[in-house]
């Protein structure tokens, strides 16, 4: 019986169509509803008008003195047969002790013994975990905030002129930074910093840059200093590390090779260079991909970044909201 209503129904009703459609259109609004809750799906959203609902993790983060800084001073012309200047900059005396030839192997044992047996925090502490794998030593006393060039360089007698192919044994430089008084290092969480260093040689001639910088910790551990990476447009900071006889010189090699561009405007004082909305400081880091591309108002909108595109796992911000107050402060 049902059947024959069905047809009679169909054969002689125009509207059986349209109770088909009505009906599928119930229960597919029904099932997403069901699916989604009476909330828009995320993908139908516009991120412009509304936050993402999912907030991207803030890293904590802890705030501690560094007493150490070191960089290489023309690294364009440094090599293994001609030396290199090192430039320190330390808040307290220290002691820069400087390692040719640093076995690649006794250097990750040694900072392996810092975090289990021992802690390095002189000179000799290293040493004694190198047990003398290395080429040849020199050590230099370093005044409080003297950013004096101390010039390193491999004897004559020693005739290295390169390291060997890749992968290579040992690091043709590994300079380690120290307290030089007791009391300093009762006072810094950092005790010493060791940085290893490239510096082009026959076999290896990439220019002179530092590879690795490791913060060792009163506690016992050590940190791997990472780079970060800010947009070409975006100002430099104001303890930048170019030096004013560093930016003339490239200007003028760009200038011979017909490149160099009329003398910019100078930045206002609270620039803005968030690469997303251009109105507000660059504030936060991105990780994993270590991006500083974002403002405070712009983080909470981006579950990717937006110079590489991959995802954001965690987050941490430059500065506090705090310290920002008391720059703009500053600053007026």
């Amino acid at each position: 019986m049902a059947a024959v209503f069905l047809v009679t129904l169909y054969e002689y009703s125009p509207l059986f169509y349209i109770t088909v459609v009505f009906v599928c259109f119930l229960v597919t609004s029904g099932l997403v509803l069901g699916w989604f809750g009476l909330g828009v799906p995320v993908i139908l959203r516009n991120s412009e008008e509304t936050e993402s609902s999912i907030r991207v993790l803030k890293k904590r983060m802890r705030q501690v003195k560094n007493p150490f800084g070191l960089e290489i001073l023309h690294p364009t012309t440094a090599s293994v047969t001609r030396g290199v200047t090192l430039t320190p900059d330390c808040l307290e005396d220290c002691i820069l002790t400087c390692y040719w030839g640093c076995s690649v192997q006794k250097l990750q044992e040694a900072l392996q013994k810092h975090v289990y047996c021992f802690r390095i925090k002189t000179p000799q502490a290293l040493e004694d975990a190198l047990y003398s794998q290395y080429l040849y030593r020199q050590q230099y006393f370093i005044k409080k905030n003297d950013k004096e060039g101390k010039y390193c360089q491999l004897p004559e007698d020693a005739q290295v002129v390169d390291f060997g192919p890749v992968p290579r044994s040992r690091y043709p430089l590994v300079a380690l930074l120290t307290l030089a008084d007791e009391e300093d290092r009762e006072i810094y969480d950092i005790i010493s910093m060791v940085a290893v260093i490239h510096i082009p040689d026959e076999s290896y001639r990439l220019p002179c840059r530092i590879l690795y910088q490791y913060l060792l910790l009163a506690q016992g551990q050590y940190h791997d200093l990472k780079q970060l990476f800010m947009s070409a447009n975006s100002p430099a900071p104001a303890s930048g590390h170019t030096s004013p006889g560093e930016s003339s010189t490239d200007r003028s090699l760009l200038e011979k090779a017909g490149l160099a561009e009329d003398e910019p405007e100078l930045h206002e004082e609270n620039s803005k260079d968030c690469v997303v909305c251009q109105n507000g400081t660059v504030n936060w880091v991105l990780l994993p991909c270590r991006h500083a591309c974002l403002c405070d108002g712009c983080i909470k909108y981006f579950q990717q970044c937006p110079m590489c595109r991959q995802f954001v796992q965690e987050s941490f911000p430059l500065c506090s909201k705090k310290e920002q107050d008391e720059d703009e402060s500053t600053h007026i």
